[in-house]
């Protein structure tokens, strides 16, 4: 593993699937050109809208989302986190909240299906059924190895409540972990970034974590601050509440120092 640069993006994405890729592609060649080689977009970066149109449009959605991905990896030559999409899941009419990991070449590295479905009544009053729509994946996170890179680990969102899915990417190893998300601008204000700096902390690994924010339509507010985490716990890159990037360098220097001093993954009791 290398020291090298990454970008968590930040968009404000909508229900028109073809803005919403523009979007993306500017800043993902904003990362590019200030140095980043492994980039990350939100939770539904490429349609964020009504659930009944998202799931009328899903195949186009999915189609389009995975070709602009290898695009974006072949053209600036960097491994991409295509933080969510919807991909439609046969004989269900429903989907699976997906996210794939490309290489620079467009070749797929991983890929996982949101497993913690978003199934809340928020206290500002709206009420939110992910399962409506999104079949639950049925198997633990990837962590894909990178000699360059470091051991990259998956995850969407809500997933990040759920300490005991990050473990399972402790125990595999990860250095990075993603956390593409489109967090409520409620819970976001209290829970965020103390959820980030945890599952970061616990695990002594980076925390990458692309995010949405603003209104995405309708009374949907999402909290934005996009950000990467050291293993300390300490907010390297914090992308404020519009769209844009938080750019960060992943360092393993800094990964052996913390895991020394602090190396509390080798005094576990419980497994």
């Amino acid at each position: 593993m290398k020291s090298y640069l990454a970008a968590a993006i930040q968009m404000t994405s909508v229900p028109d699937l073809h803005q919403n890729l523009a979007q993306a592609e500017e800043l993902i060649d904003l990362a590019v050109r200030r140095g980043a080689e492994l980039v990350g977009l939100p939770e539904n970066f490429s349609f964020m809208g009504e659930e009944k149109d998202k799931l009328n449009q899903a195949e186009a959605i999915a189609t389009e989302s995975e070709q602009f991905l290898k695009k974006m990896a072949q053209r600036f030559q960097v491994t991409i986190l295509g933080g969510s999409f919807p991909v439609p899941v046969d004989n269900t009419g429903k989907v699976h909240n997906t996210t794939v990991l490309i290489d620079p070449s467009g070749e797929e590295l991983a890929r996982y299906h949101k497993v913690h479905l978003f199934d809340v009544n928020v206290p500002d009053g709206n009420t939110y059924r992910e399962s409506s729509t999104v079949v639950a994946g049925k198997q633990l996170p990837p962590v894909y190895f990178s000699e360059n890179l470091g051991n990259i680990g998956l995850s969407v969102c809500y997933d990040v409540r759920f300490p005991e899915l990050y473990r399972h990417l402790s125990d595999k190893g990860v250095d990075v972990i993603f956390v593409p998300a489109a967090f409520t601008a409620f819970t976001g204000k209290d829970h965020w970034q103390v959820l980030l700096q945890a599952r970061a902390i616990e695990n002594t690994a980076y925390v990458i974590a692309p995010a949405q924010t603003g209104n995405n339509y309708s009374r949907r507010l999402t909290h934005g601050h996009a950000v990467i985490i050291d293993p300390w716990g300490v907010i390297l890159a914090d992308a404020g509440e519009q769209p844009g990037i938080a750019i960060a360098e992943i360092n393993p220097s800094r990964l052996d120092q913390v895991r020394r001093q602090m190396p509390s993954l080798q005094h576990r009791v419980f497994s």
